[in-house]
């Protein structure tokens, strides 16, 4: 039987240790559900402290939904796991998200910074009843863990997250890259070009005309030759990129001012409190900045993986976004001349005001695709 939170119309706030197991999962990963408590009852009055607290939307129609006894590969919508995978980097924990069918085709959710699988809390289920969705934090947010000695640079990222989906036996798949999801599943899709059968770009950059130089010449600064990673530049960007305003910023930046409204203002504060509050988690992301350096220099043989494959891309870009510009959308075309573009009226975190618009058409785009 699966064991559910006491369901309510309204938020809960809850803490990160209160778990509740709720079935024997696939591959020997655990699975998990949130449940209530009285410390969650009393916790919902204070909608203010999210430095102890993580906020889950519970729908009663589809996040607690009880599994068929005669469908034994039914994921509740959604459940979250966390999986221990050996690597050569070590013994990492990922925490992930999971709903939908298992026989149905996977698609692979990639978050950005400085979010978690929790950015894509609204699509999953406007996706789980067509398809088998996996969103997994990556090493260096939300609930993943990795060790103490880890090198956070996206090639180890892509380590982690490949030896996950190996022990997840997920050899075909769709990959939504967004953020820092691009660097990663572009690695994946050199790698194992086999294993996409379809790339969703939601501001997920792969050209160099796709840089938003405002947003980007500060990070750019920590890969100067003379000076690389610096303390006085790291201290720089310390000062808004790592902090709330900085994240309020990505949230509601090139956002319609009558769709502001529409962008969940707790979101930020997540994303602060779970990943960027403490010098250590500050380091972490700092390290990530500096690189970034290594991925434009993927660029070429990523375009070059494009024209030989001809790999079926959806891009659903925030037009307002000042972190990657539209060029890097429409630049697709170059390569890929059958790509669908399309350039939304919304910022960078665009599924905060467009995820209906966005989920229609993935779902339109992936009926055309072989898995």
């Amino acid at each position: 039987m699966v064991k559910r939170a006491h369901a309510r119309n309204k938020q809960l706030l809850l803490t990160q240790d209160d778990y509740s197991t709720v079935r024997e999962p696939r591959k020997a990963s655990w699975s998990v559900l949130w449940r209530s408590s009285p410390e969650t009852d009393k916790a919902i009055s204070q909608e203010h402290n999210c430095r102890n607290w993580i906020q889950i939307s519970v729908s009663l129609k589809s996040t607690y939904t009880a599994m068929s006894p005669h469908d034994q590969d039914y994921t509740p919508s959604p459940s979250y796991h966390d999986l221990v995978v050996d690597t050569s980097l070590g013994n990492a924990s990922v925490h992930y998200i999971e709903a939908g069918s298992v026989p149905k085709p996977t698609v692979l959710l990639l978050h950005g910074f400085p979010s978690s699988s929790n950015q894509f809390r609204d699509l999953i289920p406007l996706l789980s009843d067509s398809y088998h969705v996996l969103a997994p934090d990556l090493p260096g947010f939300g609930l993943t863990k990795v060790p103490e000695d880890f090198v956070y640079t996206f090639d180890a990222l892509t380590t982690i997250i490949t030896a996950w989906l190996l022990a997840l036996n997920i050899t075909r798949y769709a990959v939504y890259i967004f953020d820092y999801g691009a660097p990663v599943g572009l690695r994946l899709a050199l790698q194992n070009p086999d294993h996409i059968a379809a790339i969703i770009s939601q501001n997920g950059n792969a050209y160099d005309s796709g840089f938003g130089q405002p947003f980007w010449e500060p990070i750019m600064a920590l890969w100067n030759e003379t000076n690389p990673n610096s303390e006085a530049d790291r201290d720089a960007l310390r000062k808004f990129y790592l902090q709330i305003g900085g994240t309020d910023y990505q949230y509601t930046t090139g956002v319609p001012e009558g769709d502001l409204k529409l962008v969940n203002p707790v979101a930020a504060q997540i994303d602060y409190y779970l990943n960027l509050e403490g010098r250590r988690k500050q380091d972490i992301q700092l390290d990530l900045f500096y690189d970034y350096r290594n991925t434009p220099p993927l660029y070429p043989k990523v375009q070059e993986y494009f024209r030989k494959s001809q790999v079926p891309l959806l891009a659903a870009w925030g037009k307002g976004d000042p972190v990657f510009i539209p060029p890097g959308a429409e630049d697709f075309k170059k390569d890929l001349p059958d790509a669908e573009i399309h350039l939304l009226d919304a910022g960078h975190f665009a599924l905060e005001t467009k995820r209906w618009e966005i989920a229609a058409l993935i779902k339109k785009f992936l009926k055309t695709v072989k898995f």
